[in-house]
This record gives structure tokens, C-alpha cells and sequence, in this order.
């Protein structure tokens, strides 16, 4: 019988980063003298990504779209310490570790997020941390699921993708993944979420004493 294994997602999943991803946003804006609107710009990343933002912005003002990507990469770097985790994001890495679960990471990030998650005490939890420098096609683009699922030989039936924005449940419709995920989807295999701490949850399957036990500990 096959595990249960879990994707994550890192911004606004397991990492409260937006702020910092804003921040930078704004600073690469202002080299290149870009009018910032950080409630239009916030918006807009949650429904599509901070990579379809620049190439916009690049297209409008006829911009060179890696000159701005350097930028941003460079301010985002020197904000790693401005980003946390999630409440309840260490609790039930720990309790998916302990109940065998195997895990893994898929982000938009750069290999900057290698950084924050080992400065974060993080990293030795997954087998695997697949990033925008990874050479994937882009969610929801099923590449990188493909890639996972045949190298660990998962179930795609018990493979879960956890996000938190409807560009990760395309991932996991697109790749026949099951999804968790801060919103709710007409994708039949949705699980929506208020906190991280719902996660033990949503299958008995992971054991019922385990789900207790992280529960009354957060």
C-alpha cells in the first residue's frame, strides 16, 4: 500500500512572505520608476503570480523582463529575514513527518528559498525541493508533478499539493493530484482549509491518534 505524500506550496502555504515579495515588488518598481499600488499589485498576484506581474509590466513599457526579475531577486534576497512561517507550519511538518508522510516542495521561488528554509530549521523535512531554477514549466503546468510522481513512484490518488491560491489547484487538477488549499474549488479534489492545523483532518487514513495529538498541542 503506497503512502500518503504531500506537495507544498512556500508564499502565503508555509511561508507568510507576502509582505517582503510586496516590498521587493515595490523597490524593483521604483528603479525603473513603474507607478506601485500595492493593493493592485497584491490582487493580482494571488490570482496569477509575481512572474506574469513583471512580464506585464515588462510588455507595457517596452522593459527588459530579466533586468526587472534580477532586481526583484536581489531586494527579495535581502528580505529573508522579514519572512515567517505560517501559523502551525512547523507542527504539522513535524506531525506529517512522524506519521511517515512523505514531502516535498514545489514553489515559484528562486533557490532563494533553499536559504529560507534551512535558516528556518525546515529543510531536512522534505526529500525533494523543486524551484523556479528547478527548469519546470510553470504551474499549473503538470512537469513538475510528472517529475515527482514517477522518480518516488507516488500515488497520485494520495498525493496531496497544498497552496493557497487557485493557480495551485490547477496544478493539482491539471497533474490529477488531490489539492489542499486556503480556497474553495469546484475541483472535486479540493480540500479546502481554514489553517494549517486542519490539515491531520481531512483523511482518517493518517491515523486518528496522530491528528489528536497535533491538535491539542497547537
Amino acid at each position: 500500500m503506497q503512502k500518503v505524500a504531500f506537495i507544498w506550496d512556500l508564499d502565503g502555504t508555509l511561508l507568510d512572505s507576502y509582505e517582503a515579495i510586496l516590498s521587493g515588488i515595490e523597490e524593483t518598481f521604483g528603479q525603473f520608476a513603474i507607478p506601485y499600488d500595492k493593493e493592485k499589485v497584491r490582487e493580482f498576484i494571488l490570482k496569477f503570480s509575481v512572474q506574469d506581474l513583471l512580464e506585464q509590466v515588462a510588455e507595457e513599457r517596452n522593459l527588459d523582463v530579466d533586468g526587472l526579475n534580477q532586481v526583484r531577486a536581489q531586494s527579495l534576497s535581502e528580505k529573508n529575514a522579514q519572512v515567517v512561517l505560517m501559523p502551525g507550519a512547523r507542527e504539522v511538518l513535524a506531525w506529517a513527518d512522524e506519521a511517515g508522510i512523505q514531502q516535498f516542495v514545489y514553489t515559484h521561488k528562486g533557490d532563494n528559498a533553499l536559504t529560507i528554509l534551512r535558516d528556518l530549521g525546515l529543510e531536512f523535512y522534505f526529500k525533494e525541493i523543486l524551484t523556479s531554477q528547478s527548469g519546470f514549466a510553470r504551474k499549473p503546468n503538470s512537469q513538475a508533478a510528472t517529475y515527482l510522481l514517477d522518480k518516488y513512484e507516488l500515488d497520485p490518488e494520495k498525493t496531496y499539493y497544498i497552496g493557497d491560491r487557485t493557480l495551485d489547484v490547477e496544478f493539482s487538477q491539471n497533474s490529477g493530484l488531490q489539492s489542499i488549499n486556503f480556497l474553495e474549488s469546484s475541483y472535486e479534489g479540493n480540500h479546502m482549509i481554514q489553517e494549517l492545523a486542519d490539515i491531520p483532518h481531512i483523511s482518517e487514513d493518517w491515523g486518528r491518534e496522530d491528528c489528536v495529538s497535533f491538535v491539542t498541542e497547537t
